[in-house]
């Protein structure tokens, strides 16, 4: 296997634009292909993304899960053109609407930005300028896009903060980042976000830090906001009572790749990992009585430099032993174990079943 090469420094300017690699029409709208990104530092190859792949249709929404350092965020900064230059090492496709951004140079994507694709991040106070209106922030990311006066956009801004719920918009437009709550703050990143009516919108963490109702108002918000726009959703979180609201399909992450991916309904009813059942065993409950503490996941996740070789997971595995050695010497590859359902794992289906149905299962 090849080393990832650094395609983060802007390729064939000069390139007309039907030069551009494109996929037949009828595919996914968004199609990301054995993307990995590799951080050169002192220590060594840190591989926080490494060979992952999943597609998007328009309207619909998919789910990306795991813990701190599995890569979700990562992958989520490479489809946005958003890593600085000559930091990461990239390699794969990703295609958007056909087009190739791993290939494209750095304006191509960066005039994508706002309006074919829009990114709400986990913390909007760092995320806005704090030297500028709310109002501002928005005007100027629409009249980058938009051949309008200045007046025109920030009644388009005026607009867009009425419809995420922003009360008296006509006033809160001129306010500073500083003085929105938590969930006004998101709700004015979201309407950052929409302002040119994107393709795709990826929502990183889009309720950390704020409380249950809130919580509730800004996955609703958004989920309407899709419906209104039809636009491809992608929600990043290690919050699976976020992906049960939102999700049609889910794909769970775990030290830089997939371990499983399927529909939402099939990842809560029939999970098929050892580690989606850890992540559904620390998952509080409110739908059925629960006479037993949350089960913790053992262990901590891997450093990304020194990943345990063969599966990741294994260290932390209670099933690993059942496999005649095979977690610790051979990487499992995602395969589809029926219906769509993708499974990187050693264990037999025999063993899964049992697992799932004897040990695991009653105790969810």
């Amino acid at each position: 296997m090849t080393e990832p090469q650094d395609l983060t420094e802007p390729q064939d300017q000069g390139a007309p634009r039907d030069t551009v690699q494109r996929i037949p029409r009828g595919e996914a709208f968004l199609d990301v292909r054995d993307l990995k990104v590799h951080f050169p530092t002192d220590d060594g190859l840190v591989k926080s993304v490494d060979g992952v792949s999943f597609k998007l249709e328009r309207g619909k929404t998919l789910g990306i899960v795991g813990e701190s350092g599995s890569g979700k965020s990562v992958t989520s900064l490479s489809i946005m053109g958003l890593h600085p230059p000559g930091v990461a090492k990239i390699s794969g496709e990703i295609f958007l609407d056909g087009q190739d951004l791993v290939s494209s140079s750095r304006e191509e994507v960066r005039l994508l930005r706002g309006k074919r694709m829009a990114m709400i991040f986990q913390d909007p106070l760092s995320a806005m300028h704090p030297f500028y209106t709310v109002g501002q922030q928005i005007v100027e990311a629409y009249q980058v896009h938009n051949e309008v006066s200045k007046s025109v956009a920030r009644k388009h801004a005026i607009e867009m903060l009425d419809r995420v719920g922003i009360p008296q918009p006509d006033r809160r437009v001129d306010a500073y980042p500083h003085q929105f709550s938590g969930g006004m703050r998101q709700r004015a990143m979201i309407a950052m976000a929409l302002s040119c009516d994107p393709d795709l919108l990826i929502a990183d963490e889009p309720t950390t830090a704020l409380d249950v109702t809130v919580q509730a108002q800004i996955l609703d918000l958004i989920r309407d906001l899709q419906r209104e726009f039809n636009s491809a959703v992608i929600i990043i979180t290690h919050d699976l009572g976020v992906v049960a609201e939102l999700a049609d399909d889910i794909q769970v992450m775990y030290a830089g790749r997939a371990v499983e991916y399927s529909t939402a309904e099939d990842i809560f009813d029939r999970p098929q990992h050892p580690y989606t059942w850890g992540l559904l065993g620390s998952m509080p409950r409110i739908d059925r009585e629960r006479s037993e503490r949350l089960i913790p996941i053992k262990g901590t996740p891997p450093s990304l430099i020194n990943v345990p070789k063969g599966c990741a997971f294994n260290p932390r595995c209670n099933y690993a032993h059942l496999n005649g050695g095979a977690s610790e010497t051979d990487r499992p590859e995602l395969l589809d174990v029926g219906d769509g359902h993708m499974v990187a794992c050693h264990l037999s289906p025999k063993n899964r079943r049992q697992a799932w149905e004897t040990d695991i299962k009653p105790k969810l």
